[in-house]
């Protein structure tokens, strides 16, 4: 069947507004490793998926689903080991504070669940996010989201509060870099106290530790220290989405290690089950117990048998393979290509990356850095036709998105590195 008979059918079925990536959208039939493949083997380099975060399709993560698949899947109110040997597992690898896990599908029912965990345990309901940022799909995270067409009536987010998220790239000119982190810092502030004033009590604060929808910004020096103690000292919680950065991501196992300070409560999803849907929560356990004595939750397929099977694949795969290691040391490769370009290309502004993300932004003057919203545009759909695949991210969508599974070599750096440059010349020429 041709491509625009597909397209037809889709638009039949889902709706002709149902988002697709690309001018022409790609049909994709299968995937190995960090390679894409279409219906007739066109080949395409996968820049942009963090979800199959050890590689698509990996033969060990598949091997362990069918087997699990063949003895048991059930729900978690009988007694089985295998989301024992998963959680005790995943939570050996983050700080001995965050041992309570709960186990849901998507970062979405995570992001919500985290949010109804912070509210239980400080008996308060407000919850601040940042001014560009997404958590997910729930009608309760969406109420966070600024940066998505939230579709219906206008609602008054009487619960929730945005504050500009913290970057070094705009920042006004002469101004230090502790003062910019208290300037970011009094914005939470205030919405504490905004909060207050509208007798609304605070419960706590929800960010991505790399703020990876909002451009994956320099955060300044000292910002996550006085967000800490901003949000502790009224009582709050810090919530942090590791939806994105988890995993190895960053070149580390967690995106807050690189932070200097330690969440409250971690939420995952994405590449947890490496495209299989599992997702989950950790928090320190007397939030966990708080929650518990008030409220009872059970999700009929979080922490199934075979997604624990799954999910214990992947973290043999990163400790085997050793993707972590390797993220850290191919991002290093790519950023130093990358700056290179930046040297020949007027209409890159910055460049930024934690570990293997990767945010170039685009701008029309790089004295101004007004960002340039076309061109992002026109280079995400000139890479895909070269064979690789990339998206952009921000508040004016003019940064382009670098983010492949882990097993990305030198080699396919050096691909996205060609094809960029091919790209960058003909646009600004």
């Amino acid at each position: 069947m041709s491509d625009l008979a597909i397209l037809k059918r889709r638009h039949a079925l889902l709706g002709e507004k149902a988002p697709l990536f690309y001018e022409e959208p790609v049909h994709i039939v299968r995937g190995e490793g960090v390679w894409l493949y279409g219906p007739n083997d066109e080949k395409y380099l996968d820049g942009y998926n963090n979800v199959p975060t050890v590689g698509h399709c990996h033969p060990h993560v598949v091997d362990a689903l069918a087997k699990q698949a063949g003895k048991l899947n059930v729900h978690t109110r009988y007694l089985n080991e295998e989301i024992l040997n998963y959680g005790e597992r995943l939570t050996a690898t983050m700080d001995d504070s965050l041992s309570r896990a709960f186990f849901v599908c998507t970062g979405s029912e995570a992001n919500e669940l985290a949010i109804r965990i912070a509210r239980c345990a400080t008996g308060g309901m407000g919850i601040i996010g940042s001014d560009a940022t997404y958590h997910g799909n729930t009608s309760t995270v969406m109420e966070l989201a600024t940066n998505r067409k939230m579709g219906g009536p206008k609602r008054k987010k009487s619960n929730v509060r945005s504050v500009p998220f913290p970057q070094m790239y705009r920042a006004p000119k002469g101004m230090s870099e502790g003062a910019l982190a208290q300037a970011y810092a009094a914005e939470i502030q205030a919405a504490i106290d905004d909060f207050e004033k509208r007798g609304i009590k605070f419960a706590g604060m929800l960010v991505c530790p790399i703020f990876a929808n909002e451009g994956l910004p320099d955060v300044p020096l000292g910002y996550f220290e006085l967000m800490q103690q901003i949000v502790h000292g009224a009582g709050g919680v810090i919530i942090f989405d590791e939806v994105q950065s988890g995993f190895g991501r960053t070149g580390s196992m967690w995106g807050y290690e690189n932070t200097g300070i330690v969440p409250d409560i971690v939420t995952m999803g994405k590449p947890m089950g490496n495209g299989h849907p599992l997702a989950g929560v950790v928090c320190r356990p007397e939030l966990g117990d708080a929650f518990h004595a008030e409220s009872t939750y059970f999700n009929t397929f979080g922490g199934n048998p075979v997604s624990c099977a799954v999910g214990n694949a992947v973290l043999d795969v990163l400790e085997q393979e050793q993707l972590v290691e390797q993220a850290a040391e191919v991002s290093a490769y790519l950023r130093s290509g990358l700056d290179l370009l930046k040297n020949d290309f007027d209409l890159i502004g910055d460049i930024r990356n934690n570990g293997m993300f990767f945010a170039v932004e685009l701008v029309k003057n790089r004295k101004k850095k007004k960002a340039s919203k076309k061109k992002p545009l026109r280079i995400v759909n000139m890479m895909k036709e070269k064979g690789v695949l990339i998206s952009s991210i921000g508040a004016d969508r003019n940064i382009l998105k670098i983010r492949p599974p882990l097993p990305f070599t030198t080699d396919h750096a050096d691909i996205v590195l060609e094809k960029l440059t091919e790209c960058l010349i003909e646009v600004e020429g």
